[in-house]
């Protein structure tokens, strides 16, 4: 028989594992996936002359930029684009505190391939959890959800034309700060997250619904 899991408790997995694979793959630096480029890529060149901005701080604030671009697409706003922001912040604190304790592994080729292997199916995990929530997700799907919605376009193939937007910025962004050699954020790792993710998210998230029947535990969803 399946077993009962809650909502929010989906949220909190999410939350953290989001965290944490971002962090693992942030360690490996074989390249981050398609939406977490960009941050990863201001981080690395701001960072320089900002030492007490974090990844997570910048995934934030990047992130409050997208939620502003989508007001201004949109034209409203709602209190659940707050408690995306919220959403966004939660994870960044997480994402940095995770950082924090993986800097004391070695910094090899063996380590980092092994962060990578492990990186990459946790964030995708983390993206099966929070799809069983009612909270607002990050600004980065909220975005894809709300203007395909407002436009009624296909949300997958909207979404696969966000990707490739963050895909062109992260790549210009890269070779504007660091020169056409030195790549930062987009590598043969963000090539096999963009190949990956959907099927891990798939597979993920089949495997939640097999062992698990999802509720709330808390009556709250319809202010959301």
């Amino acid at each position: 028989m399946k077993k009962t899991f809650y909502s929010e408790i989906c949220y909190i997995f999410g939350i953290i594992c989001i965290a944490l694979g971002t962090a693992l793959m942030s360690k490996a630096n074989f390249g981050m996936s398609m939406v977490v480029a960009p941050a990863f890529i201001l981080h690395a060149k701001l960072s320089q002359f900002l030492p007490f901005l974090t990844l997570g701080m910048t995934g934030y604030m990047l992130q409050a930029v997208i939620l502003v671009i989508m007001i201004i697409i949109l034209r409203k706003a709602k209190i659940t684009y707050l408690f995306s922001f919220l959403t966004g912040v939660i994870i960044g604190f997480t994402l940095d505190g995770f950082i924090y304790l993986l800097s004391f592994i070695p910094n090899i080729l063996a380590t980092r391939i092994v962060c990578f292997a492990l990186g990459m199916p946790i964030v995708s995990l983390g993206v099966a959890f929070m799809f069983k929530t009612y909270f607002p997700p990050e600004s980065y799907d909220l975005f894809v959800k709300e203007v395909s919605k407002k436009f009624n376009l296909n949300t997958s193939k909207f979404k696969t034309g966000y990707d490739i937007v963050s895909l062109i910025v992260s790549v210009v962004l890269s070779f504007a700060f660091f020169g056409l050699w030195q790549f930062k954020g987009v590598y043969f790792g963000t090539l096999v997250c963009a190949i990956l993710n959907g099927l891990l998210i798939g597979l993920f998230t089949k495997l939640i619904d097999k062992f698990f029947i999802v509720k709330d535990k808390f009556n709250i969803r319809k202010y959301f």
